[in-house]
């Protein structure tokens, strides 16, 4: 592959990506593009100009609102790149494309399943400990929202465990940790080439891995400085069962100004990685960064290599008058 002078095109612009099937998301401000290699060797490539939602209103892109809307949009952008990536996959085998729906129905059946296992029983599971176990605490105490983040953080790793054990996922905790080194790379002001990659380490502080980290964190101190004024709203710290489920549902709406809290803190401590204070808060996200990326192949991080390029050059482009 040529070299590509990244020195040309670093202006400070945020980069970020995903893994997919067999191949790598990589977004910009302006720009996004999928590589895919193909079971014949052949690399597929989706481009698109792409805007946030943020450019026709501004507000949206005001510190901690944007946060929420990253996520939102990044959910968007990974949906259709996985739709495209698992298309060229079935093309390989002659099989009938996977439609939107069909794939919009997969991710929304997993996202339900991840409230279900990541917010629901982890609260019912605390709850339960506090009425009948040795220490009783109701949903305003600390130890209420300590242990609930526990079972989150037990139920996290263990997930991610098990599936990096499929050898599909292993395959794209690969391509993750390409994506990742192209990243690097770039941010270095480095040519993009392989080998200026591969010198690169496979863990990024601002990884969505680390940023689910530190949601947790976060969600551990607000949970437990908001219960209590909730629970005194409801005139009932404790409550049966409806109130319980009320107290979830007000969990996975609070996690919007959550997600933009940490948000602005990975963004912070990306730029600010010498700070002994947030490297300790980014570091358990590393750790877990330990499962979710592999070291990859050449072949691989060509394709990461190739979106990053693609993705780059769209916001070259769009930056032009």
């Amino acid at each position: 592959m040529s070299g590509f002078k990244a020195s040309l095109m670093h202006t400070g612009v945020n980069v970020g990506g995903q893994a997919v099937l067999e191949g790598v998301m990589m977004r910009s401000p302006s720009g996004l593009a999928v590589a895919v290699r193909k079971a014949n060797g052949e690399v597929a490539i989706k481009e698109t100009v792409w805007k946030s939602f943020s450019a026709k209103l501004p507000w949206l892109s005001l510190p901690f609102i944007r946060g929420s809307l990253v996520l939102i949009e990044a959910l968007i952008n990974g949906l259709d790149a996985l739709m495209f990536s698992a298309n060229q996959a079935l093309d390989d085998e002659d099989e009938e494309e996977m439609g939107f729906w069909v794939m919009g129905l997969t991710i929304a059946a997993a996202i339900c399943l991840g409230l279900l296992f990541f917010v629901v029983v982890p609260h019912y599971l605390s709850l339960l400990i506090g009425r009948f176990g040795p220490v009783h605490y109701g949903v305003a105490s600390l130890a209420f929202h300590a242990i609930d983040g526990i079972f989150k953080l037990v139920f996290f790793i263990s997930y991610i465990w098990l599936i990096s054990q499929v050898k599909e996922i292993s395959r794209l905790f690969e391509y993750h940790g390409a994506e990742h080194k192209s990243i690097y790379t770039y941010e270095a002001g480095e040519d993009l080439t392989v080998e200026n990659a591969r010198t690169h380490t496979t863990l990024h502080p601002r990884c969505g891995t680390a940023f689910i980290l530190v949601v947790l964190m976060i969600s551990i101190l607000f949970f437990s400085i908001v219960f209590p004024f909730i629970s005194a709203a409801t005139g009932r710290e404790g409550g049966g069962w409806t109130l319980q489920l009320l107290y979830v549902g007000l969990k996975i709406l609070l996690m919007f100004p959550i997600a933009g809290l940490a948000y602005e803190l990975n963004r912070y401590a990306g730029r600010h990685m010498d700070s002994a204070l947030l490297k300790a808060v980014i570091l358990p996200g590393l750790w877990v960064q330990k499962m979710t990326t592999r070291e990859p192949s050449d072949d691989q991080i060509e394709i990461a290599l190739i979106a990053l390029k693609r993705t780059l050059s769209i916001e070259t482009a769009q930056s032009i008058p």
